[in-house]
């Protein structure tokens, strides 16, 4: 039988330390790190470096909307659900259905695309420049191979959906920490 009993803080605490902790990872990756590694280290270094975080980035991520998700329905019953809580829980699946996504299809794609448009880079000498506008060699590169050019197309198409899904995913958690802040008694 459903209830309306509030959980104890415990079940509290997890919630919050699963969506902070999820937060504290997109900002610091998204807007931090990225910026940081990509603006002071070589192209393939910045690309290796990526390529072994972001499938733990995207996996913990993944985990800790479910957790989320999880918790917020065990503790809010649907047949008790008023209209901002139908909200809440509607954002909590967005980000577990996109984190998944990520996860499981765009960041893995977009790693194997950039490996093999390092190998090609390589081949030609490239790859060792530091900074994040692209290199006029690169550019170069794409109009005489035609495989690489093919690359770069698949790159931008599977890197700007796996942007989206964590910008979706950012303002998913946005709305649920301000959600969150909107119900403390108490600070």
């Amino acid at each position: 039988m459903p209830t309306d009993a509030d959980p104890s803080t415990i079940v509290k605490a997890l919630h919050l330390v699963f969506l902070s902790t999820f937060w504290g990872m997109q900002i610091w990756v998204t807007f931090i790190s990225s910026f940081v590694m990509g603006s002071n280290l070589p192209q393939h270094t910045f690309g290796f470096i990526q390529s072994c975080l972001f499938p733990y980035y995207f996996h913990i991520g993944s985990a800790c909307a479910f957790i989320n998700l999880t918790i917020f329905a065990i503790c809010h019953p649907s047949e008790l659900l008023n209209e901002e809580e139908t909200m809440q829980i509607t954002v909590f699946f967005i980000c577990v259905s996109v984190a998944a996504l990520n996860a499981q299809w765009f960041g893995q794609v977009t790693s194997d695309i950039m490996a093999e448009m390092h190998l090609i880079e390589q081949s030609h000498g490239l790859g060792e420049n530091v900074g994040l506008f692209l290199n006029k060699s690169l550019v170069r590169l794409r109009e005489l191979d035609s495989t690489y050019k093919k690359l770069t197309h698949q790159l931008k198409i599977y890197h700007g959906f796996s942007s989206l899904c964590n910008l979706c995913c950012i303002a998913c958690n946005g709305l649920s920490l301000y959600y969150m802040a909107a119900h403390l008694s108490a600070l």
